[in-house]
């Protein structure tokens, strides 16, 4: 049975409203997309590092609760598990603020069995960290040699704006592994000052990977590749919160591939219909995100999804 890997950041967001924390969730990139994935009973598992603390153990337990496989983290003795604060603003769009504590050393750690057509979803500034590159490049080698379909979310963040030119060599690498290539416009323009998803595809994707989703937040998803370029408008929703939304139209797109049963050799050849399937599936995952306070999808939700609703 085929299954989903993805590795990244684990951290307890705190919810603020005003200058009162409203709630606290578990969180981090593409630790969202795979509890989303485990809820509609996709086989997942996640790669990440946490503390021997309360926080850490939150997010042990709720990896189980909702399905994912939990025996990749590494758990670090003697450290605090990271968190951040969410201060959401009037349209219910979150600004942060992160407190980590370094982790104290590389801790063993296993890679898990990836099998052809297996998914891998790796990104953000978790993909391009010196200190984690190790753990990715290893997890991404072992999923090309398996033929297994790599995903990336650039999700390149402005707190991390100045550091953009260092990085940009891991950027490419980055593209260079992936089979499919999703950012945001705010992503791009940090990174190349480029706003048109049309643009970023020639110019900076492209050569490196054949195949870019590109969000606009409300405004929509434009999928760019080199057989079909295609404007996916989004029906207006009032949010609860943006947070995930992103990290849901991910998981949304990664149930689709396996939903319609897309192998890594399908890729060069899907239809206009067969993106028109995938992306749908991303655009309800996300959609539903917004409507709640969550990071991820409703059970509510997932329960459909599960029963063809």
């Amino acid at each position: 049975m085929r299954k989903i890997i993805g590795i990244g950041e684990t951290i307890l967001d705190i919810l603020f409203k005003g200058n009162q924390a409203a709630t606290s969730v578990p969180g981090g990139s593409t630790f969202n997309s795979m509890i989303s994935l485990g809820r509609v009973s996709v086989p997942s598992c996640f790669l990440s590092e946490i503390g021997d603390d309360k926080v850490g153990g939150i997010v042990r337990g709720f990896l189980r609760d909702n399905g994912v496989d939990d025996r990749y983290l590494t758990e670090y003795p003697d450290t605090k598990s990271p968190i951040s604060l969410a201060f959401l603003d009037e349209g219910n769009n979150a600004t942060y603020s992160f407190y980590k504590e370094p982790f104290s050393r590389r801790a063993d750690w296993e890679c898990p069995t990836i099998g052809r057509d297996d998914i891998v979803l790796f990104g953000s500034y978790y993909a391009l960290n010196p200190d984690m590159r190790y753990k990715v490049t290893a997890l991404l080698d072992e999923a090309r040699r398996a033929g297994a379909i790599i995903y990336y979310d650039v999700n390149f963040r402005r707190n991390h704006a100045g550091e953009a030119i260092k990085l940009m060599g891991t950027v490419i690498e980055n593209l260079e592994y992936a089979d499919i290539v999703k950012g945001s416009d705010e992503d791009f323009e940090i990174l190349y000052r480029i706003t048109e998803g049309a643009k970023v595809f020639k110019d900076k994707t492209d050569f490196y990977c054949p195949r870019l989703i590109y969000s606009r937040g409300a405004q929509g998803v434009e999928l760019y590749s080199r057989t079909l370029t295609k404007r996916y408008p989004i029906e207006p929703v009032t949010p609860v919160s943006t947070i995930g939304a992103g990290d849901n139209l991910n998981a949304g797109i990664l149930y689709g591939l396996i939903k319609y049963r897309i192998r890594r050799d399908d890729l060069d050849h899907l239809s206009e219909r067969d993106w028109d399937d995938i992306i749908r599936c991303g655009l309800d995952f996300s959609a539903d995100t917004c409507l709640q306070a969550d990071n991820y999808i409703s059970r509510e939700f997932a329960a459909r999804v599960m029963k063809g609703i």
